[in-house]
């Protein structure tokens, strides 16, 4: 399995596979904001519209795949561009391919952008997901502290409301920069320079 974190321009390349992504996780009742069915078009346009996030270095998209085409899983770390919260960073859109599921590519890409963010000077990591779903046991058991629940917070995939869920992470403090230390956030910065990571809501 490749992981990596493409470029504003990768991305773009990506969009239909990651468009198939994103279809395959609404139909399979995942809430991560749209409501079923979801056009392939209206999927690829939304992707497309994260582009311009990424080269302005306030989106890291990751992306997992085993061949050419097929995106089976991807994760995201929206920054924050207001300078008394540069400490920190939100978990977005956090996907497996029901075909890949049950393997540890969860975990894995969970894993990539923490390390990627710690290594990148932030100290705080936060997320919410819908109450009572699958993914609320991978953050409870990769160290992640539950804040509380938000009821009737967004809509399933079915159009019925359900409650969500606040998360937090706190990362270690890498040795070469301390908590009060700016990081730039360029699309070629540090440790969320685009390219590979590594193979194997």
């Amino acid at each position: 399995m490749n992981v990596e974190r493409p470029g504003a321009d990768r991305l773009l390349e990506m969009t239909g596979a990651l468009a198939e992504l994103l279809t395959d996780t609404v139909d399979g009742g995942a809430s991560v904001g749209f409501l079923a069915p979801l056009d392939r078009a209206a999927a690829v346009a939304w992707w497309t519209e994260r582009c311009e996030a990424v080269a302005a270095g306030r989106l890291a998209v990751w992306t997992a795949w085993e061949e050419p085409g097929r995106v089976l899983g991807t994760v995201s770390l929206a920054l924050p561009d207001k300078p008394n919260s540069a400490h920190r960073a939100e978990l977005v859109k956090l996907m497996v391919h029901r075909a890949a599921r049950g393997k540890g590519l969860a975990r894995r890409l969970l894993t990539v952008a923490e390390e990627a963010a710690a290594g990148q000077g932030i100290t705080l990591l936060h997320l919410d997901t819908e109450t009572g779903s699958p993914a609320e046991h991978l953050y409870r058991t990769s160290g992640w502290t539950e804040v509380g629940a938000i009821p009737d917070y967004a809509a399933d995939p079915g159009g019925v409301l359900r409650p969500t869920t606040i998360y937090y992470k706190r990362l270690p403090v890498t040795p070469r920069q301390g908590r009060g230390e700016p990081r730039d956030r360029g699309p070629g910065s540090g440790a969320l320079e685009s390219g590979r990571a590594g193979t194997g809501r």
